[in-house]
C-alpha cells in the first residue's frame, strides 16, 4: 500500500494512547438514509472496525429504526440540522465514551468499510493527527463528468484559500485523533463543514496526510449530491464564517 503525504509531516513520535478497536469511533450522519443505511451499517460490522454512533438528522423516513436493528449507537436529531451539526453531536458523543481515534463516514454507501484500516495507520503509527480519504488518488466508480469538474473546482477554491495542497476536499471519509477532534471547531452546520474542516486544519497546522479511497456513485447518492448552486453557497457560507463569530 502507497500513502501520499501531501503536507505537514507529524513533528515526531508523542505519547498519545494506542489505537484500538474499542477506542476507535465510527460516526455515520445520515438523514433520509433507510434504503441505503442497513448496507452501510452491515459493511462496517463486518470490516470490525469499532464503535459505530449513528446520528440521524431529523430524517423524515425510518432511519433511526434501522440503524436500531444494529449493536451500534443511535442519536437523532429532533429536526433537521445539517451534516456539520450531524458530525459535530457525533464526534462530540464519542469522545465522551473516551474515543481515542474518530472516523468520519457517510451513511449513503459510497465508502468501502474495508478501507478504514489503512486510514487509520497514519495516526496509529504517529504520523499525523488527520487523514483525509482522496478519490483522485484512489477510484472513482460511475462518478459524472460534471461532478468531477464540480469537484476539481473546490480542490482549486481549497489551495487558493488555505494554502493546503489537497487532491480532494468534500470528502466525507476521513479521521481524527482525539487531539484534532477536540482543536476543530465545527461551527458550520450544513455542507460548508467540509471546507471549514480543512480551513482549521491549514490555520491550527495539524499535521495530515491524504490516503487513496473508493467513492461510489449511484442515481440516489447523486440525487443527493451537491449541484453547482450548492457548491456556490457552501462558499459563501465558509467565508461568511470567518468574519462572523
Amino acid at each position: 500500500m502507497t500513502l501520499n503525504t501531501l503536507s505537514n509531516a507529524h513533528p515526531g513520535p508523542d505519547s498519545r494512547p494506542t489505537i484500538s478497536r474499542s477506542n476507535t469511533w465510527v460516526i455515520v450522519p445520515a438523514y433520509n438514509e433507510s434504503d441505503r443505511l442497513a448496507t452501510t451499517l452491515a459493511s462496517l460490522r463486518s470490516a470490525g472496525v469499532g464503535q459505530i454512533v449513528v446520528v440521524d438528522d431529523g430524517s423524515r423516513d425510518d432511519t433511526s429504526a434501522v440503524a436500531a436493528a444494529f449493536p451500534v449507537w443511535v442519536l437523532r436529531h429532533p429536526i433537521n440540522c445539517g451534516q456539520g451539526a450531524a458530525l459535530r453531536t457525533g464526534l462530540e458523543f464519542a469522545m465522551s465514551k473516551g474515543a481515542e481515534c474518530l472516523v468520519t463516514f457517510d451513511g449513503d454507501g459510497q465508502h468501502d468499510a474495508r478501507q478504514i484500516e489503512r486510514l487509520i495507520e497514519p495516526i496509529r503509527a504517529g504520523r499525523c493527527e488527520v487523514v483525509l480519504g482522496t478519490r483522485f488518488k484512489g477510484e472513482t466508480i460511475a462518478m459524472p463528468f460534471q461532478r468531477k469538474c464540480l469537484l476539481a473546482a473546490a480542490v482549486w477554491f481549497t489551495r487558493m484559500t488555505t494554502g493546503l495542497r489537497l487532491t480532494d476536499s468534500h470528502n466525507g471519509f476521513r479521521v481524527f485523533s482525539r487531539k484534532a477532534a477536540q482543536t476543530i471547531e465545527l461551527k458550520q452546520p450544513r455542507m460548508a463543514h467540509a471546507s471549514e474542516i480543512l480551513d482549521q486544519i491549514a490555520r491550527k497546522g495539524l499535521p495530515y496526510e491524504e490516503v487513496p479511497v473508493t467513492i461510489r456513485y449511484t442515481a440516489a447518492t447523486l440525487e443527493k449530491g451537491q449541484s453547482t448552486f450548492d457548491a456556490a453557497r457552501i462558499g459563501g457560507d465558509l467565508m461568511l464564517g470567518r468574519f462572523v463569530k
